[in-house]
């Protein structure tokens, strides 16, 4: 978190962890996601195989030993059970985040790898796969621990919490962002 938080000049830790955590989750997402859609499998991401360098730029911060083909059906089991939930008592455990917050990290993730794969996917004439990724999406928002974290229209996804990247120097709020300005800012300043 320290390395986050130099890199977006916060002295918050909790806004760190939680900018932190999103780009993690988005990695466990669109990799499963992608695998998922594509080629009906995901890899198996047990923790004992999946290796993290956090010093390292994406997409060679996340690596496994040994890849072992999972049904597309585990996807919740392999990401939310494996990763998410053991992920978010830890930072619970080290920094003020409500769980709202990560859950809506999570889901915000998760929509934004879809939407992402949605249109590699349209540009590439594979309509369904586009269809595929919108179809894991909804029944994941389903899952119990992603179920009321946003609302989902056609890939546009509007959070109910934030991420607290308003908090930021500089930062303002996303694009999926519950506030449409930053708390405690004047109705007439811009947003981010």
């Amino acid at each position: 978190m320290a390395r986050t938080a130099v890199a977006l000049r916060t002295e918050e830790p909790r806004v760190a962890a939680s900018v932190a955590h999103l780009g993690l989750v988005a990695r466990l997402w669109s990799v499963t996601l992608a695998c998922a859609v594509l080629y009906g499998e995901i890899p198996d991401l047990a923790p004992g195989l999946l290796r993290w360098d956090p010093g390292a730029a994406a997409p060679d911060d996340l690596w496994l030993t040994a890849v072992h083909p999972l049904p597309a059906d585990r996807l919740a089991d392999v990401v939310v059970d494996g990763h998410l939930r053991p992920l978010e008592a830890a930072l619970r455990s080290r920094h003020r985040l409500a769980p709202g917050l990560l859950r809506g990290n999570a889901a915000s993730a998760l929509t934004g790898s879809a939407r992402q794969l949605g249109l590699l996917a349209a540009r590439q004439g594979r309509t369904d796969a586009a269809e595929q990724a919108r179809r894991h999406t909804a029944a994941l928002l389903a899952h119990p621990y992603l179920n009321g974290t946003g609302t989902l229209t056609g890939t546009a996804f509007r959070r109910r919490s934030c991420c607290l990247y308003y908090r930021v120097p500089g930062g303002g709020v996303c694009g999926d962002c519950c506030f449409v300005r930053p708390p405690g800012s004047s109705p007439h300043a811009p947003s981010g």
